[in-house]
């Protein structure tokens, strides 16, 4: 008896989606909930677990293929075949390739996410090569590393060398490789994006600059008991989202959009915060952060960074959104230009924290200082209204006893 694989049902406003990886060949056994293929969108990765045990059957829609939702695209022979159980994996034949119950292995790769999948695929290896460190033995990125920086470092035999010697005299001079590698819809999404965004707003973009000192004296004071109190250490992201929030209430018009003739003013305020993911770059939304507390906006970064670096961000978790913030500090980025995320008229771009001489009271002092960057649509938002945002901001962090830690 044979039950269809389908696409799932695809997020709203997306028509179509891509399929990357079939974890499974044609013919190797599969246990229900295990995961068969993943389908990128343009936002999300959606996994597709089999719906019951059986054989994977026919691959109608191979790896590279666009497809909608509930297109048939394999199919699951029923009871054809004796799926393995965790007891049977103990004894295992040795004409038998070990690629073929690969999940079936402590630390099972069908249960790690897809960026641990792909990073096994790419260097060659499966689940049971890699001793997992997370709960129930599941294998995560760091252990994947590890593996392959400690067989790199293993000696090799000696004549290795010489034969990679040899190779080398071998190739042409000069000669310089070249590879195509087509967009992910990500990737080409973001692109789409950010060329809309340059070519359809009037963007423009003014600085200022924090003098972080008494923050990060405050956070060394406290973060001890913050943390123990609420179970999330004490970032900069925190500070200048509640910043930001207070900001967005005193000038509207950074937190408005343009629809059509008409300006929409949000009475609410959803922060979206620039995530990076081996997929690119993705944006959750913190909604309604004028109800959230420090601790309460550092928990949701840290899930959202989490869902992101797994693929498992939902479109509802990536939609909507009234005002961005993005932090290239956390990459060395000293100063830099943000570029907006339509609708929004505006996003605040964060940078690395750097021991900078300054004038204070008549005197040269050296002071943590960090540079921030707002840019805007010019269409919506003044020159003054801009500038007065992002000097609240600065006055905000630089006396964070105005802004409350609810320890």
């Amino acid at each position: 008896m044979t039950s269809e694989i389908k696409v799932p049902t695809l997020p709203e406003s997306i028509a179509d989606a891509l399929i990357v990886t079939w974890h499974k060949k044609e013919g190797d056994p599969v246990r229900r909930d295990e995961v068969l293929v993943d389908i990128e969108t343009d936002k999300v990765v959606l996994e597709v677990p089999a719906a019951e045990d059986g054989v994977l059957g026919a691959i109608v829609e191979p790896e590279g293929t666009t497809v909608a939702a509930h297109q048939v695209i394999g199919s699951i022979e029923k009871g054809s075949a004796t799926v393995a159980t965790p007891a049977a994996t103990t004894v295992q034949s040795s004409d038998t390739p070990a690629s073929n119950d690969e999940d079936a292995d402590t630390g099972a790769a069908g249960q790690t996410s897809p960026s641990v999948r792909k990073l096994l695929d790419k260097h060659g290896l499966v689940a049971s090569d890699v001793k997992g460190t997370g709960k129930n033995g599941r294998i995560n990125k760091k252990d994947v590393e590890e593996h392959v920086s400690g067989a790199s470092a293993a000696p090799a035999a000696p004549a290795s060398s010489t034969v990679a010697a040899a190779n080398l005299a071998e190739m042409p001079q000069g000669e310089r490789v070249e590879k195509r590698v087509p967009m992910t819809r990500l990737r080409a999404r973001i692109a789409e994006r950010l060329l809309t965004a340059t070519q359809t707003t009037a963007m423009l973009t003014t600085f200022n600059e924090v003098d972080m000192s008494a923050f990060i004296a405050l956070r060394n004071q406290y973060k001890v008991q913050f943390e123990k109190s609420h179970g999330i250490k004490l970032g900069f992201m925190s500070i200048f989202l509640k910043a930001a929030t207070e900001s967005l209430k005193r000038f509207p018009d950074i937190n408005a959009s343009i629809d059509g003739d008409d300006v929409v003013y949000h009475g609410y305020c959803d922060i979206g915060v620039a995530v990076s993911s081996e997929r690119g770059l993705v944006v959750p939304v913190l909604r309604n952060t004028e109800f959230m507390s420090l601790a309460d906006i550092e928990k949701t970064i840290a899930s959202y960074a989490e869902k992101a670096r797994d693929g498992k961000l939902s479109m509802d978790e990536m939609t909507g959104g009234t005002f961005t913030v993005s932090n290239g500090g956390v990459f060395g980025s000293l100063l830099s230009t943000p570029i907006l995320n339509p609708p929004q008229s505006a996003i605040l771009g964060m940078h690395a924290t750097q021991d900078r001489p300054i004038a204070v009271n008549g005197e040269i002092v050296i002071r943590p200082m960090m540079y921030i960057a707002l840019s805007y649509d010019h269409r919506i938002v003044d020159g003054k209204g801009a500038v007065g945002f992002l000097k609240t901001i600065k006055e905000l962090v630089e006396d964070p006893a105005r802004i409350v830690f609810d320890l």
